[in-house]
């Protein structure tokens, strides 16, 4: 009787260490998940489809329409441009992204017109 007792307390208690360790390895996998999705909401990605009329090792023309984009291309990092031929359909996924911003005038300056002007002064 005291060896069935013995076995039923065994079987209830798990080793702390495990517990712990789960709560160890979700903390983690949580952790990794978060900060993935943080660092894929980058820059808001655009897509465009139409056809090839140009094409170079450093850019590609696409008309959808009556319009016509022109997008430069880095051969050694942009997926599948090595199968970009003119008169293809093509599908092109972009970032738009500054390469120069310039302030032209200082925050919160008050623009005067000729009309406020003239209906301040007595």
């Amino acid at each position: 009787m005291t060896g069935d007792r013995h076995l039923d307390l065994a079987s209830r208690v798990a080793p702390p260490c495990n517990a712990f360790m789960k709560r160890i390895f979700l903390l983690a996998v949580f952790s990794l998940a978060l900060s993935s999705a943080v660092f894929a909401a980058g820059a808001k990605t655009y897509q465009i489809t139409g056809t090839v009329v140009a094409a170079t090792g450093s850019m590609v023309t696409v008309q959808k329409g009556t319009e016509r984009f022109d997008f430069d291309i880095d051969p050694a990092t942009t997926k599948g441009s090595a199968e970009i031929k003119v008169g293809s359909p093509v599908t092109v996924t972009y970032v738009m992204s500054a390469t120069k911003v310039e302030a032209t005038g200082s925050p919160g300056a008050k623009i005067e017109t000729p009309e406020a002007s003239a209906s301040a002064s007595p």
